[in-house]
């Protein structure tokens, strides 16, 4: 389960800004963020399965990927993880990958997927729920959007009380982005339980009605054990911070890089 607010082509400064949580069993085996051995790709590595649930490139590619909610999973079923990764080492533009991951989105559980292009000016939202429709490829307008474990932009709300939260702290032109990550990711506020969407069961959906996470379950530990704040500025360079749970205790590393032949612009809204 993670949650990630992001703004999309309408800041002044950053034509990308990222927060996001990823929330897991705190005993399954996580590498904190870092250059992977190719030296293209930034970002964490779940250990299990192999991929990440958030990594960028040098070429200007990032790709986040959530679960989706739901009762039932096929335990044969590709790792979601890959899904950022190949995007990242493909070649392919992100319609073309897109269609690609469309065609075959019938090997995972559901899945919900950004990526973007940062030299194209273009960010899709890729998802294979409901299942009983297409799967859905949409180009994310400019603008603050939500993901958690719904549909990109769902009503659920933790991701509106977030989406609201960070339209307000933008509006704040001093705020400064470290301090907005802990304004923003750290909130333990819980829902009602009657807005609750009603597909687990009622104490695990409570417990993870919060933007940060955490509680006791009889597998051991889990909630938010993660936290990445993404920038790409105008000029090419991406500053990416991760919080990141280490025996227990917060533990902090920044990278910046500048995108290779920078030539990212403003786009239109659409």
């Amino acid at each position: 389960m993670c949650i990630g607010a992001f703004v999309w082509q309408t800041n002044p400064h950053y034509p990308l800004i990222l927060f996001l949580n990823r929330d897991e069993y705190h005993n399954r085996p996580t590498k904190e963020a870092g250059w992977w051995e190719c030296g293209e790709i930034l970002g964490g590595r779940d250990e299990v399965g192999g991929g990440t649930w958030m990594a960028c490139s040098r070429k200007g590619r990032m790709a986040f990927v959530t679960n989706v909610l739901e009762l039932n999973s096929f335990s044969k079923a590709r790792t979601r993880g890959d899904l950022p990764i190949r995007f990242l080492e493909s070649s392919k533009s992100p319609k073309e990958f897109a269609d690609e991951v469309a065609k075959e989105s019938d090997q995972y559980n559901g899945f919900n997927l950004i990526i973007a292009d940062l030299s194209c000016n273009l960010m899709l939202y890729v998802s294979n729920r409901p299942k009983e429709e297409p799967p859905t490829i949409e180009e994310v307008s400019p603008g603050v959007h939500v993901l958690s474990n719904g549909r990109l932009d769902s009503p659920w709300p933790k991701a509106e009380w977030l989406g609201l939260n960070l339209i307000t702290l933008l509006e704040e032109k001093e705020m400064e982005l470290n301090k907005m990550v802990h304004k923003l990711m750290r909130d333990t506020v819980k829902a009602d339980k009657s807005k609750l969407p009603h597909i687990w069961s009622l104490d695990w959906e409570l417990n993870l009605s919060s933007v940060f996470v955490q509680f006791e379950t009889p597998l051991g530990l889990f909630g938010t054990r993660s936290t990445i704040a993404l920038t790409v500025g105008f000029d090419g360079e991406v500053c990416f911070n991760e919080e990141y749970l280490e025996n227990k205790k917060w533990k902090e590393k920044t990278f910046k890089y500048n995108i290779n032949e920078a030539n990212i612009t403003h786009k239109q809204s659409i």
